[in-house]
């Protein structure tokens, strides 16, 4: 049976798009994937991995398949963070996105540029090129609503091994957050809410005192965020 169709409306209606906003922490800071754009418009500017909707494909499947296709990334568990429409954000015509977001370990990660990407780097938040559309926009709200996940969620435990210092949470936490964190108030909210908790095993870094290592209360649950 031939499943084609044709589709004609006697009115202007916009195309869709999905947008992957991919955080990672390289070298101590927070860092972004960004593909460098091979074809019009905005060519050879910096950009979020995404593309046009397939006219039977979900949405999810959309974004995941970009993310694959230009940066040869895949398996990354994407959370869908808001749909952007302003009728100018694209020049070629009217265009929504509904951007992803995710964070995840990029030593895991082998990127492969593809598609119409040349290039698939890693740039610190802090360090941004100019970008292409309105993803400085989506970047700024991806980051927002990543911080805000600290506070109630275990986002933060999947830059970490499965057993971790409260020094090394709380450098996670440090610059995630971009500034300090008190060392005596972080353990003691940390310990409060009963997410973690001690492994009887201890962890020697140099000459220092052997810490104390601790685990996720429900390692499924990291999981399920990734």
């Amino acid at each position: 049976m031939n499943q084609s169709k044709s589709y004609r409306y006697p009115y202007p209606h916009p195309a869709v798009t999905t947008d992957v906003a991919l955080f990672t922490i390289r070298g101590e800071a927070l860092s972004i994937l960004l593909i460098r754009r091979g074809n019009p418009p905005y060519r050879g500017m910096w950009a979020l991995p995404g593309g046009f909707l397939d006219i039977g494909e979900d949405l999810e499947t959309c974004a995941k398949r970009e993310l694959r296709e230009e940066t040869g990334i895949e398996g990354v568990y994407l959370e869908q963070l808001y749909t952007f429409g302003k009728p100018e954000r694209d020049p070629r015509e009217r265009v929504i996105s509904i951007a992803y977001f995710a964070l995840t370990r990029s030593d895991r990660l082998k990127l492969k540029a593809a598609s119409d990407a040349t290039r698939a780097v890693w740039f610190p938040v802090g360090q941004l090129p100019e970008l292409a559309f309105d993803h400085a926009n989506i970047i700024q709200s991806a980051r927002r609503r990543l911080l805000a996940k600290l506070s109630y969620s275990m986002i933060a435990f999947q830059m970490l091994p499965n057993h971790f210092t409260l020094s090394q949470l709380q450098t996670v936490h440090e610059i995630l957050l971009n500034g300090h964190l008190d060392k005596r108030n972080f353990r003691k909210a940390i310990l409060a809410r009963g997410i973690i908790k001690e492994t009887g095993e201890f962890s020697q870094n140099g000459s220092h005192r052997p810490a104390k290592t601790y685990a996720a209360v429900n390692p499924t649950r990291v999981e399920i965020i990734k």
